[in-house]
Parts: structure tokens; C-alpha cells; sequence
């Protein structure tokens, strides 16, 4: 049995009709390594329900539930996939437990915190400074993912209509409002920065290119790093701040202020609004104010 082939026809399955990412794609490969690694048998028909629920078991023994779930869930789609190609007769995940784990809370920043943020990042005006500026007005203003953020294409902003377009999880795209501030700093930046990091008679597609990065765009890592960096700048503990806490903060603050959740849902880009609805449970102030202004018993007497 050529588990090396099997695994590369499924990761080129995955990146060829869902449109998967390169980093889902380098999770996939790694959890189906070590699932083979883990129960090397002699034929796919070998993998029965017994066999790999033995295989979990060990798993939920070394691992945290999260971490299970998603080698459960890169195991489901392999089997799911071999048996399309009629390779094996049944799904033996079919009925796979996925261990329960709790939703941790979202972390975010409060809105004075974001400010401070963002006066610490305009405070210097060299062109790495201005780039991480903008680039923390954007993911703030429009809720991206970090991933999103790096690779904007350079003319994924209609400034006309203050419209972003953002290709997301699986490629899918979508079209976020932008706020007129983060259009006037991503104007800015174009005409007076973002050259600076092209190499002389080169053209580049990506709003945020890189002289060095391999991609041709800032990488993540390197956002990360500036955003730490910032952080400490802005009198912030810099294990708070992170490219993901942006967008929760855009959530959070959002929906603080009375936005519609499914509004919410549509410009994070998520399919299921059960993943929005956990920033209704990290607003106790808003509920305290509610509570306040609105239960019977909490009225002065007159």
C-alpha cells in the first residue's frame, strides 16, 4: 500500500476543488503522516471502525481534545475522499466521536487600547512604520484574518465606494466596508510608501509587497513581530496583541455598539453564525447597561 501516493492525490484533491490553503494543506499532510505512522496496516481494508477509534484513543491520551478534533476531522476527509475513488468500500470515520471541547472566549482589546495602538504606529513615519500603520487600520476596520491581510491584492480596494474585496477560507471571497480613515492612510501609503518595498523597475500585484519575503508579500510572521513590537510601544502587555485579536476586537466592539450579528457574520466571513454568536457572550458591560436601564427591579424608586 503506497500511503505516500494516497495522501498526495488527496492533498492535491483538496487544493484543486475546495481551494484549500497551503497551510491547511501542510496540517492535512502532517496528521495523516502520523496517523499511518501511528496504525501502520497492511491494506486500506485493514482500517476498519475498531482500528481507528484504537488509534484515537491513543490520541486523546497524548493530545488536547482541539488537537484531536482536527487530526479527527483531516482523517474524515481522507477516508471520505478514498471512498469517492471507490478505493475502499466503506468509511470507517463515519461514526468517529469527536472529543468535546470547550470555546474559549475570544481575547480582545478594548477601543482605547486599539487607539493607543494606532497613534504608537503613526508616531514614526519610516516606510516599515507607515506599512504596519496601515496595515493595522485595515485588519481593525474590516475584521480580516491575518491571512487575508497579507496577501491583499493591490487593487482589492475601491475607494470610490470605501469597499474591500477579501478572498478568504477556501477562496471564497468577500466584500467588506471600509472605513474613509483606513482609505485615506491606504491612499497615502500607495503614493508615498509602498514603492519602497518593490525593487526598482519591478512591478508587484500585492498591496503590501516585500523586498525579501519569498511570497513577494509581507508574511505573517513579520506582521506578528511589527504588531509585538508596537505593543510594548503603546504601554501594552504584548501577549494581548496579536493579528487575531484585531479582528475579534472588530467583532467585539461591533456588536457592543448594537451592530446585527448576521451583518457581523457576513463581513468576518463566516458559514455557520453559531462561530459569530460567541462574541454575545464576552460583553458584560453591555449586559450590566442593559440590565440597568431596562429590568423593572433595577429602576429608582420614584
Amino acid at each position: 500500500m503506497n500511503t505516500e501516493k494516497l495522501i498526495s492525490d488527496f492533498l492535491d484533491m483538496m487544493a484543486a476543488e475546495r481551494g484549500a490553503a497551503q497551510r491547511t494543506l501542510e496540517s492535512y499532510d502532517r496528521d495523516l503522516r502520523q496517523f499511518f505512522d501511528l496504525l501502520p496496516l497492511d491494506s486500506l481494508s485493514a482500517y476498519t471502525p475498531e482500528k481507528i477509534a484504537e488509534a484515537v484513543r491513543a490520541l486523546n491520551r497524548k493530545y488536547a481534545p482541539r488537537s484531536v478534533a482536527r487530526k479527527i476531522s483531516a482523517y474524515r476527509e481522507f477516508f471520505k475522499f478514498l471512498f469517492s475513488e471507490k478505493l475502499i468500500d466503506k468509511n470507517p470515520t463515519a461514526y468517529i466521536d469527536t472529543p468535546k471541547q470547550s470555546k474559549p472566549l475570544p481575547k480582545f482589546l478594548t477601543e482605547d487600547e486599539i487607539r493607543r495602538l494606532i497613534d504608537a504606529a503613526h508616531a514614526r513615519r519610516e516606510p516599515h512604520r507607515v506599512r504596519t500603520a496601515v496595515m493595522l487600520e485595515l485588519a481593525y476596520a474590516c475584521g480580516l484574518r491575518v491571512s487575508e491581510l497579507v496577501s491583499l491584492s493591490e487593487n482589492s480596494i475601491n475607494q470610490e465606494r470605501r469597499e474591500i474585496l477579501v478572498r478568504g477560507k477556501g477562496s471564497k471571497e468577500r466584500v467588506v466596508p471600509i472605513s474613509e480613515r483606513a482609505v485615506r492612510a491606504v491612499k497615502e501609503y500607495e503614493d508615498f510608501v509602498r514603492d519602497s518595498f518593490i525593487k526598482a523597475g519591478r512591478r508587484s500585484i500585492w498591496l503590501f509587497p516585500s523586498l525579501r519575503s519569498a511570497s513577494g508579500h509581507i508574511t505573517r510572521d513579520m506582521f506578528f513581530v511589527s504588531l509585538k513590537q508596537l505593543a510594548v510601544e503603546a504601554g501594552i502587555a504584548p501577549e494581548r496583541v496579536s493579528p487575531h485579536v484585531l479582528r475579534h476586537s472588530f467583532a467585539t466592539h461591533l456588536i457592543n455598539r448594537n451592530a446585527d450579528l448576521r451583518s457581523v457574520q457576513k463581513m468576518l466571513g463566516h458559514e455557520d453564525i453559531s462561530t459569530t454568536e460567541i462574541y454575545t457572550h464576552i460583553l458584560p458591560e453591555k449586559l450590566i447597561e442593559t440590565v440597568k436601564k431596562l429590568h423593572p427591579l433595577a429602576k429608582k424608586p420614584e
